[in-house]
């Protein structure tokens, strides 16, 4: 099969080294926009989970990713001058250009042609069996045939930033200040040894009271240190990442689609669906759909037959993820009715912020139901029944 990946990021990337593995008589290019090594973005974060599927799926690639991650096992909250901790899943975080370089390393090795500063048109594919849109949330090649992916676009309402910072968190870190226009919050991870991501979100009205809709990149950047002077350190933040300019203040901008596939064009990644980065899933879902897409190609002769089993198992499988992240990105948008909770039981919510039932049930009293139902089975099985039919519920109302 001759094949075309439009996007040189993780879907793409990985896409193309599972091909060349499952057959290696494949004739497959990976085309990207950029110049090598101009990648936006911070660190990449993901968990164990996904690091042994890629050893299943890859090993050599996986070993090379496992030896340039770095690690945690703990969430840490800071609440105004108060501290908590809790053991957690282990984490892992490694720098978007470092994780693109091993990808594409990888695919160069096993006779993929990877063509930087390559332009597509959409309207003019390439000619190729398949056809692969990795090319992001804005995807031209999807764009131009909207109407028929049936392309849903819903803006979340709070602002963020995607930072970077000289301080090494050593551990997955929450920081929330509140200030006279009301609260603002970081979370942070380290990627390598010497920087970490910061992402900071805060609801309109204290976007706009502390001025940041209209400070520059300068002005922007010392306030924030200077909220943040506790949990930084003293270190800096830093708006620009490679030679893609500078970060800007958006609205989470959460992608469906009705469809993903038409005639032998097929989306993944991003191209595809979009899950809020509050839960940091993003690239894993990449991935995964990348591994799903690979598999329906090597069980199904007939493309029709491989793409339709990849969107109908892709789509089942987010399902849940998608869930989580709409009910996560809710939790940071009502934050005022969990902020005022003691640290521990507020990060204890923070942790359940994925849960149907949260947004239905007193803060204080789910927190005493979630323990109780730690010891009780009987209570873990009310849970699990009632949050999704609360959820289906809502849902419903919302609809009508």
């Amino acid at each position: 099969m001759k094949v075309a990946c439009v996007g040189a990021g993780p879907a793409g990337l990985y896409l193309s080294i599972l091909l060349k593995r499952q057959d290696p008589s494949h004739d497959i290019t990976v085309y990207e926009r950029d110049p090598e090594g101009s990648t936006y973005g911070w660190g990449v974060t993901y968990w164990r989970g996904l690091l042994d599927t890629l050893h299943e799926h890859d090993p050599e690639s996986a070993r090379v990713l496992d030896a340039h991650s770095v690690r945690w096992n703990e969430g840490v909250a800071h609440v105004r001058d108060l501290t908590t901790r809790h053991p957690g899943d282990q984490g892992f975080g490694i720098g978007r250009h470092r994780f693109l370089e091993i990808l594409a390393a990888r695919a160069r090795t096993l006779g993929v042609r990877v063509e930087y500063e390559h332009e597509t048109a959409p309207d003019r594919l390439p000619d190729a069996d398949l056809v692969v849109a990795a090319d992001g949330v804005r995807s031209t090649l999807r764009t131009r045939h909207a109407g028929h992916f049936g392309t849903e676009v819903t803006a979340g309402r709070n602002s963020y930033i995607w930072l970077g910072t000289t301080k090494v968190f050593d551990s997955f870190t929450f920081a929330f200040v509140e200030t006279a226009h009301g609260w603002i919050w970081c979370y942070g991870y380290p990627f390598d040894d010497r920087r970490s991501t910061c992402v900071v979100e805060c609801a309109p009205e204290t976007f706009t009271g502390l001025g940041l809709d209209g400070a520059g990149e300068a002005d922007g950047l010392a306030l924030l240190e200077k909220l943040f002077a506790v949990v930084l350190d003293g270190h800096r933040l830093i708006a620009r990442s490679g030679a893609r300019g500078s970060a800007q203040w958006l609205n989470f901008r959460t992608l469906t689609n009705r469809t993903w596939y038409r005639d032998n064009l097929v989306l993944v990644g991003d191209a595809a669906h979009t899950t809020h980065y509050s839960i940091g899933a993003g690239t894993t879902l990449a991935l995964q759909d990348a591994i799903a897409l690979a598999a329906a190609l090597r069980e199904h002769a007939h493309l029709p037959q491989a793409l339709a089993r990849y969107e109908r198992e892709r789509k089942a499988a987010l399902l849940p993820t998608q869930s989580a992240a709409r009910y996560s990105a809710q939790w940071y948008e009502n934050l005022p009715r969990y902020i005022h909770l003691p640290p521990e039981r507020m990060f204890a919510l923070l942790g359940q912020r994925h849960s149907p039932l949260l947004p239905y049930v007193p803060p204080q009293l789910y927190y005493r139901l979630d323990r109780a139902a730690g010891q009780l089975e009987a209570l873990r099985r009310l849970k699990r029944w009632l949050g999704p039919k609360l959820a289906r519920t809502a849902h419903g109302r919302t609809l009508r």
